[in-house]
């Protein structure tokens, strides 16, 4: 493999790594935020209870995202140095705010919330990690804004052989950048939604804790249903945004060669041995694509044989993955509407509950497959129609790359069991056994 498969590689195994923790820690925050302001408004000690309980997951899994994303930051200057060079003005400015305001906004004040049980007011002491959850989901809109100039960018010229910034405003207000960060936020809520509900489950089918564990469900319920409806909604507008700015990923996701008018969407799809074309065809909707990309069932989308072959995306990864993305939001819809109609007396319902625990993971699936559709369709570039991603490498040799590789696989292994073993052991432990013991 040459640097530029494997600088590839190694990013994309950083990434994929480093958001197996950030949809959890960024929908966490918010449902620990609400259980703390139930207690608070209502006195309950199941809520105090489940604010510790399920803050205690939230900090487990924060502290494995903070140290992924730094490692995954520096690979910019390590393996990428080129596009920092190039578009640093730009994207540098970005990360600094989300560093400087966003990050140490957030970990201030979770240090506070933890240390401050018994020193602060119930009111202040809610405050901080309301403070912590609106930190958390502020730095990951300046992540996403910088992540959208890559998929589309604007407020920039070229000056002095590289991008300069002209128009931050522009940069963080552009409706790719919107769209972007509400779908992925949405798709954090889902998962948090889903993992509260999953651990819920768990305890209220062996009977433990049943008056906590079926708050705590109400609330995650109606919390997933909503984002889960939300998504869907979004999700459509966010591909007509890609059919305008992006056409070749968009043709990717839907495996479309020629470009066509009512141009249909197929459940499956078969290649021939070329991929020039679709040899099998299954679950064809007729016009359907027309109308998600232009509200048009006539409209006319183009294929991928319009552009040329060093410009087109991989195919085969971005459809599949397109797909399971799709197939699991519409699944968390119906699973979500099962769970909210019968969420008064969801323990008499052991089937649901189950099945709720046996889809924990499938959240954590349709993340990564959105990122997998998010940037491998918007290959071969870096920067969208603006740099390839082969000229933005470091001027390294392979081994260096293969060495740092390896070591990323070996450590990032580790944390990643120390951090499921841990969320495992505590969410199977449940809350503490009286508020004695809680403090």
């Amino acid at each position: 493999m040459d640097i530029v498969a494997l600088s590839r590689l190694q990013f994309a195994v950083a990434s994929l790594f480093h958001f197996l923790f950030v949809p959890l820690t960024l929908g966490l925050s918010i449902l620990t935020a609400i259980f703390e302001t139930l207690y608070v408004k209502t006195g309950d000690e199941d809520y105090k209870r489940a604010t510790k309980f399920w803050g205690k997951l939230f900090l487990i899994n924060f502290a494995l995202g903070v140290v992924t994303g730094i490692t995954l930051e520096f690979q910019f200057g390590t393996n990428w140095s080129e596009y920092s060079k190039y578009v640093g003005d730009v994207f540098g400015s970005l990360l600094a705010i989300e560093a400087t305001l966003a990050f140490f906004l957030e970990s201030v004040f979770l240090g506070v919330w933890i240390f401050g049980w018994e020193k602060l007011s119930k009111k202040a002491h809610a405050l901080c990690i309301w403070i912590v959850a609106i930190a958390s989901n502020v730095s990951a809109l300046w992540i996403l804004v910088a992540n959208a100039w890559m998929q589309h960018p604007v407020g920039y010229v070229i000056r002095n052989g590289r991008a300069e910034l002209t128009d931050f405003t522009r940069v963080v207000t552009q409706k790719f950048a919107i769209l972007e960060f509400l779908h992925t936020i949405s798709g954090a809520y889902i998962l948090a939604g889903f993992f509260v509900m999953g651990v819920s489950a768990w305890h209220l089918l062996r009977k433990n804790e049943v008056s906590l564990f079926k708050k705590s469900f109400k609330v995650a319920v109606i919390f997933a249903l909503i984002f889960a409806l939300f998504e869907g909604l979004e999700g459509h507008m966010h591909a007509s945004e890609v059919a305008e700015t992006q056409p070749t990923k968009l043709a990717a996701m839907e495996s479309l060669w020629n470009t066509e008018s009512h141009a249909p969407m197929y459940l499956f799809l078969i290649p021939d041995a070329k991929h020039e074309r679709n040899a099998i065809e299954i679950g064809k909707i007729p016009g359907l694509l027309s109308f998600l990309a232009f509200d048009n069932t006539s409209a006319t989308v183009k294929g991928l044989k319009a552009f040329p072959k060093e410009d087109r995306p991989p195919v085969d990864l971005t459809f599949w993955s397109f797909r399971i993305m799709v197939g699991l939001g519409t699944l968390f819809i119906l699973l979500s509407l099962w769970g909210f109609f019968v969420r008064n007396n969801i323990e008499n319902h052991p089937g649901l509950l189950k099945l709720l625990i046996l889809c924990i993971p499938l959240p954590y699936i349709a993340n990564e497959a959105g990122w997998i559709v998010a940037e491998v369709g918007r290959q071969p570039w870096i920067v969208y129609g603006m740099m390839k991603t082969s000229q933005a490498v470091s001027p390294l040799i392979p081994t260096q790359i293969v060495i740092s590789l390896i070591a990323f696989v070996v450590l990032y292994s580790l944390l990643g069991l120390a951090d499921f073993f841990l969320l495992f052991k505590y969410a199977r432990k449940g809350p503490e056994a009286s508020m004695a013991t809680a403090k």
